[in-house]
């Protein structure tokens, strides 16, 4: 069974343009997205879905230079790009991931991994449209879901929040869905990078826990904010975009 995770990558981002190629100590974001879902034992491949558009092809060329696999497709149907990604290289399950999440715990992804093989279910997720469902902190979030749902979405999802969101149709329409939580609830804090107050604080806990090696994970940040708790607030304030179906 191979396990494919896709991240999904784009340079025309509206609030923080260029964001997946901003230097973050030297490397740009995406390759640090990357390099930390590469550390996920229970992934055989990890490849980046983003458009044909030309503002994206630095970000190509960026991927090219890392040296991981990629999809160009259509800017606004990201669903159609995941699945032809999937298609590509042979996926029977697929992990989403977005290219603004340069914390992302490895050890988190492989945990929901073994929880979607251990639950049989279509969709694990820690994070979808349901807010009481949510533990984890913005920037750490994973759906893992089978070919085969993907296909079904493709195939059936007609509306365009549908084709834009990736997921939405599986949250509307599959009945085996499994909310991957945590003990404590980290769900108010933001570890994604969509603005320059959240771009700071990224920058802030790359300079702590940074030092040229991914060793650092989501309980090591946990850690740095009991130490220096004003960090929190440099983008706390920050509302977090709403789609129909699905938060992202």
């Amino acid at each position: 069974m191979k396990v494919v995770a896709i991240i999904q990558a784009r340079t025309g981002s509206t609030r923080l343009p260029g964001k997946v190629l901003k230097d973050l100590k030297g490397k740009t974001v995406l390759f640090h997205v990357i390099e930390r879902v590469q550390q996920v034992v229970n992934v055989d491949e990890v490849v980046v879905a983003t458009t044909d558009l030309p503002q994206d092809d630095g970000l190509v060329e960026e991927v090219e230079r890392i040296g991981v696999p990629y999809i160009r497709g259509s800017e606004e149907d990201v669903l159609s790009r995941y699945y032809q990604a999937a298609k590509k290289h042979q996926s029977d399950v697929v992990i989403r991931i977005t290219s603004d999440c340069p914390v992302i715990d490895p050890h988190i992804i492989d945990y929901m991994i073994d929880e979607f093989h251990a639950r049989d279910a279509h969709l694990v997720s820690n994070a979808g449209s349901n807010l009481s469902e949510r533990t984890f902190p913005r920037g750490m979030d994973v759906e893992v879901f089978s070919f085969e749902a993907l296909e079904e979405a493709n195939s059936h999802g007609e509306k365009a929040y549908h084709r834009e969101h990736v997921t939405p149709y599986l949250y509307e329409n599959l009945k085996s869905i499994s909310y991957y939580k945590q003990k404590r609830d980290d769900s108010s804090l933001r570890l994604t990078l969509d603005t320059e107050d959240d771009w700071r604080l990224i920058q802030e806990i790359y300079n702590h826990l940074y030092h040229g090696e991914h060793d650092f994970y989501l309980e090591d940040i946990r850690s740095l904010f009991q130490e220096k708790p004003q960090l929190k607030d440099l983008n706390a304030h920050v509302e977090q975009k709403k789609v129909k179906g699905q938060e992202e």
